[in-house]
């Protein structure tokens, strides 16, 4: 059996460098070979994924939800194994399937070896994110934030990075529709979810990566709002996170189902695993199995 170990030295604060002679080793004692590769960003990393899906039993990686984000994209149609070692800001997507956030817990999942089929989602047919695409209030934070920030200030950079820039909530156009539920409406933030976690706080509690479904939330706003009404919007993206995706509040919406179909803006941005994407209509659809991975064993995942 043989395995590359992939990884970003941005992510996080520069602990995977420190301690590759540790994976390495351990790594050692589950695969016969185990060939270590720093990647020179997002397309680099998906080169390198591509090319060693076709050529080693294992793919393993370490990174933030950004880089969970490129090796999807580079895997194309493999059906390589992955690892994943969480070494970015948040790591939202090792929140959902459990995977310890410290990289002696993470190797500890690999060498047990329990693997379990993941879905994830379409994008346009085009692409695909493991966890979340997003719009609207706040999202553009994950991606405007420098790696220095990230590195001095941990989560707490996202925060910093919003509240300079985001604090007057867009206001845009959606046309939601989801098997029979549609909705016509303004809206300050949408959120389609894979994964139950967001910016570190558990807002899909109830949500899972095998089921093949999606939830998304919409949180309304009318197009010319008061002051009240803006205030408002700032508590229901607060209720949200604090409280979930399925809070019961007159402006936020909450969809069910395999297929995501949204009409917006053109000059609305999509956030993608925490990645700037495409602007304007999405169309997303949950991809059931694509990614088989090293989970903890007896998780609800």
């Amino acid at each position: 059996m043989r395995c590359i170990f992939l990884y970003n030295p941005n992510s996080g604060k520069g602990k995977v460098q420190k301690k590759l002679p540790l994976i390495q080793r351990e790594l050692g004692k589950c695969f016969d070979e185990v060939v270590v590769c720093a990647a020179r960003g997002a397309e680099d990393l998906e080169r390198k994924v591509r090319a060693s899906a076709e050529v080693f039993d294992a793919v393993i990686f370490a990174g933030g939800d950004g880089t969970f984000n490129n090796v999807l994209q580079g895997l194309n149609n493999s059906d390589v194994q992955l690892g994943y070692i969480p070494a970015g800001t948040v790591n939202d997507v090792a929140r959902s399937l459990h995977i310890p956030r410290s990289i002696k817990g993470a190797l500890k999942v690999i060498r047990r070896g329990y693997s379990q089929r993941l879905d994830c989602m379409s994008v346009n047919g085009a692409n695909y994110a493991m966890y979340i695409a997003a719009a609207g209030a706040f999202t553009s934070a994950t991606y405007t934030t420098s790696q220095s920030s990230k590195r001095a200030f941990g989560a707490l950079a996202y925060a910093v990075e919003g509240l300079k820039h985001n604090m007057k909530l867009d206001i845009f156009r959606v046309e939601a529709e989801c098997g029979d539920q549609k909705i016509d409406t303004h809206a300050v933030l949408v959120l389609v979810l894979n994964g139950r976690s967001v910016a570190g706080f558990p807002i899909n509690r109830a949500g899972s990566m095998q089921d093949g479904n999606l939830e998304a939330v919409i949180i309304k706003q009318v197009r010319k709002p008061g002051f009240f009404r803006k205030i408002g919007a700032y508590f229901s993206v607060a209720s949200v996170l604090l409280f979930g995706c399925r809070i019961k509040k007159k402006d936020v919406v909450f969809l069910r189902g395999e297929k995501i179909d949204i009409k917006t803006e053109e000059n609305v941005v999509w956030d993608f695993d925490g990645e700037e994407g495409i602007r304007g209509n999405i169309k997303i659809e949950a991809v059931r199995g694509k990614v088989k991975m090293y989970v903890p064993k007896n998780k609800y995942i």
